[in-house]
């Protein structure tokens, strides 16, 4: 059939050259020039005969869908046929697909299965300027695939706007090429101010294209970031503009014949709100005009909950511009950005690649079960931060999909990678069939992936409802589970919803993926399993291991919790009465002083036995002998644990016996317990010992460090449970058990504790730790001593501090003749003037 012309068809033959030339190929080429649609259609034609699919990479659902509708209309074919499409849940595929356009994830999971990719003979990654998470491990790991195992596979990097260099770096040896578009030109507007609460986003773009309308022709595309501001926008322009125009909105949620009728043509101008999926891949005919939001839903972690989530954030620069060209397809439009120009320079110029900004759990089990062990090792285009690595592996651990001696995947970590969704929700799921709660657990995941379902400010009177409504909940998921049905119930209508404070879209969603989830995890019939409590509490506590906490007394709400966190347990959850519980969400709180807290929340009340039956290996006891400060005596403290968390515990009198003298010498070494007998006369004895053994090495005497104070000291202890018994204990005697016999008489010849002066008196020796010992004495004590002092043997010199009459130092020094000679001489005289009763020679 014929084709309608693309700007990429005059690329087919450099294309096909480069094909041929090597089989890494880069492609640069603008939005609208044909490259999604005809490019695998050129590969097709170009090898006709060789067996093996050509599938096309699309980073959202809603592109790779429709993509194979219009190339399989390209084809004259049906979706299914020799083109089809594979999206999560849902695909249109059979034997005779040639051309297949999936998601990355599925491709992830089918490499698990068919490691050499056999079947397959070339892979597409299209709009890759977009790095996701998939998109990066994907590239990396059919690289790999390719390097060592199928040197034949073709891999084709597209996209309109990439940093070309460094894809061509990381690909090395590849083919590059560069292709031009058909633009007409965009007109770019920016508003004064950007919208506000007082002015919302949703009223500005209403109002911008209900001036634009009778000036304009052509269809109109309005940019938004989720299916609530689509919703709005869509009220707002009906409210304006009545019946002049049909409105649609296009999002990834949408049932696909609602898709389709916003994406294909129609008679008269159309309205089209969307989300970013109508920014790349998808060409919707006819736009002349676009109004952009200038906010997208971003993928990043959530600490809180544990799980990756979108964030209303501010759009780059590239994406800005993507969204432009939308208008400058068929003919010169206009593109009104709704933010001001400062604004826009002040933004990025291209999105975060999201390997930095989401959570690793799924991408590091993925690796584990392909058996790359070494993560760090992986081929990533964008190396991952090693702090998120790390915490990635110890929430894998947790949940017992990695064993915690070498990071190996455990059996459940390999059951977890069946489910297409985050380990936590495949480790719940898994617990679920287990228990026989996939229903339940199925509500509970679908909970935590949502928004709020309860609104937060409402009036005493919902407050009354809920509380009638709650009665008796076991669990803030039960309470969450009864708003749920009762919202149901109502039809999701928005008026009966508000009665008892429940945002009746996210319900909705709620709804929706709670489906999913019982897909997911039923083998059997799950309408007619029997949910019990207590099985929904075990698969809680399956996915959330980490989040156990327990209240320090029923009097307060602060928590321990694992991983040696504290927090608080809001106020008003179903376990504010228990002591030990599982929270699904956790916040960081910053308090004064830059302290973080966590409060908890949607928590579950626990039995200590739950503990041991669904992570046994974390559960423990543990015996530690502790001080009493109070009763100043050594206690035996039994704890049970799980994993570093005290969940229960009790105290007993120590009984002597070597840990309790280890108890006890920690704390006088610390200063806890004052050892009165530890006297300048102990200390003057170490310094000597550590002095000789320090100097004189070859006569093997041991220094006393730290860990030897201690010992000495635990030798000091031995017997001892009370700090009464050690303070009334002799020190020295025991600190002299350090050397023996011979070692003693060494000691006092090589470092004797005082010399012995002319006149008679003994004056103290002084043994630094660094340097050469130190003797004090007044002048008159050295009268007739000439020369250098030395000790050990005369091997080591002494530094002699000469004092005067008021025992204040005169002079240091080791040549008391050179002092004679030289100095004595000039101080004399000041000397007998100040002290004319001393005698001077």
């Amino acid at each position: 059939m014929s084709l309608t012309p693309l700007p990429i068809d005059a690329l087919k033959k450099d294309l096909l050259a480069a094909v041929a030339k090597s089989r890494r190929v880069i492609l640069q080429a603008p939005t609208g020039s044909g490259k999604s649609t005809r490019i695998p259609q050129f590969l097709l034609e170009a090898e006709e005969g060789n067996e093996g699919e050509i599938v096309v990479l699309q980073p959202r659902r809603l592109p790779a869908r429709m993509l194979a509708a219009r190339v399989a209309s390209e084809r004259g074919c049906r979706v299914g046929e020799e083109v089809g499409y594979q999206i999560r849940f849902d695909k249109a595929v059979s034997k005779k697909t040639r051309i297949r356009f999936v998601t990355e994830g599925i491709l992830l999971r089918e490499i698990m299965g068919n490691p050499r990719l056999n079947g397959i003979r070339a892979i597409l990654f299209d709009e890759f300027h977009e790095r996701h998470l998939y998109t990066d491990l994907t590239l990396g790991r059919t690289l790999q695939i390719q390097k060592e195992l199928r040197p034949d596979l073709l891999l084709l990097v597209m996209s309109a706007t990439l940093d070309g260099d460094a894809v061509q770096t990381y690909l090395a040896p590849c083919e590059r090429l560069d292709a031009d578009g058909r633009m007409y030109p965009v007109e770019i507007e920016y508003l004064e101010r950007t919208p506000g609460d007082d002015y919302p986003i949703w009223e500005t773009a209403a109002e911008a294209v209900e001036k634009a309308w009778k000036k304009t022709d052509g269809n109109v595309l309005i940019f938004m970031p989720g299916r609530y501001e689509i919703q709005k926008t869509i009220q707002e322009i009906n409210y304006r503009m009545g019946n002049t125009a049909l409105v649609f909105p296009l999002h990834g949620e949408l049932p696909p014949h609602d898709q389709d009728m916003a994406v294909n043509p129609s008679e008269g101008r159309k309205i089209i709100v969307s989300t970013n999926v109508a920014e790349t891949s998808l060409t919707i005919p006819g736009i002349t005009m676009v109004v952009d939001g200038g906010l997208a839903r971003i993928a990043r972690h959530d600490p809180r909950r544990g799980i990756n989530t979108l964030y209303v954030e501010k759009i780059s620069h590239a994406s800005a511009d993507q969204r432009a060209g939308r208008a400058g397809r068929t003919a010169p439009g206009i593109c009104l950005r709704l933010w001001t120009k400062r604004d826009h320079e002040q933004r990025p110029q291209n999105e975060t690649p999201e390997i930095l900004r989401v959570d690793l759990c799924e991408t590091l089990l993925y690796l584990k079960m392909s058996g790359i062990a070494g993560v760090e090792n992986f081929p990533w285009i964008t190396p991952p931060d090693p702090i998120a690595i790390q915490h990635a592996l110890q929430v894998l651990t947790d949940l017992d999909a990695l064993d915690t001696e070498n990071a190996a995947i455990t059996e459940v970590g390999r059951e977890m990678t069946t489910f297409p969704v985050h380990p936590r929700y495949a480790r719940m799921m898994i617990a679920a069939r287990k228990y026989g709660c996939v229903r339940a657990a199925a509500f509970a995941a679908a909970i935590v992936q949502s928004r709020n379902l309860l609104l937060g400010r409402v009036d005493g009177r919902v407050k009354q409802l809920r509380e009638d409504l709650f009665e008796g909940a076991p669990s803030d998921f039960a309470r969450l589970s009864r708003a749920f049905r009762y919202a149901e119930r109502n039809g999701f209508r928005v008026e009966a919803c508000r009665k008892l404070g429940v945002h009746a879209d996210t319900a909705r969603q709620i709804q929706r993926a709670h489906q999913e989830f019982i897909r997911l995890g039923d083998e059997g019939d799950a309408g007619t399993e029997a949910t019990t409590d207590d099985g929904l509490a075990k698969c809680v506590l399956a996915a959330f291991g980490d989040n156990v906490a327990i209240r320090r007394d029923r009097g307060t709400l602060s928590c321990d919790i694992v991983h040696g966190r504290r927090g608080i347990l809001e106020k008003d959850s179903a376990a504010a009465d228990s002591l030990l519980f599982v929270a699904a969400e956790i916040g960081e709180i910053e308090h004064s002083g830059g302290e973080l807290r966590v409060r908890l929340s949607l928590a579950t009340p626990l039995e200590k036995a739950w503990l041991g039956d669904v992570h046994p290996d974390h559960l423990h006891e543990q015996v530690r002998y502790e001080y009493d400060a109070v009763q100043r005596r050594v206690t035996v403290k039994t704890e049970t644990l799980f994993r570093d968390l005290a969940i229960e515990s009790s105290s007993r009198d120590a009984k002597p016996s070597a840990e309790a003298s280890a108890c006890l010498a920690k704390e006088a070494a610390s200063g806890s317990i004052e050892l009165p007998e530890w006297n300048e006369a102990v200390t003057d004895w170490i310094s000597r010992v550590n002095w000789l053994a320090r100097n004189f090495p070859d006569y093997g005497i041991s220094p006393i460090g730290d860990t030897e104070h201690e010992l000495l000291l635990s030798q000091l202890c031995e017997g001892a449970v009370t700090a009464r018994e050690v303070r009334t204990r002799s020190v020295l005697p025991a600190i002299k058990s350090w050397l023996s016999s011979p070692q003693h008489s060494l000691l006092e010849s090589m470092a004797p504790e005082r010399l012995m002066l002319p006149g008679g008196r003994k004056a103290r020796i002084r043994y630094p730790e660094n340097g050469d010992p130190i003797v004090s004495a007044r002048i008159q004590d050295f009268y007739g001593v000439e020369g250098t002092l030395t000790l050990g043997k005369g091997q080591s010199s002494l530094i002699i501090e000469i004092l005067g009459p008021n025992n204040r130092p005169l002079q240091t020094t080791s040549d008391l003749r050179t002092f004679w000679k030289e100095t004595y001489p000039k101080l004399k005289p000041e000397l007998q003037r100040k002290y004319p009763r001393h005698e001077w020679r």
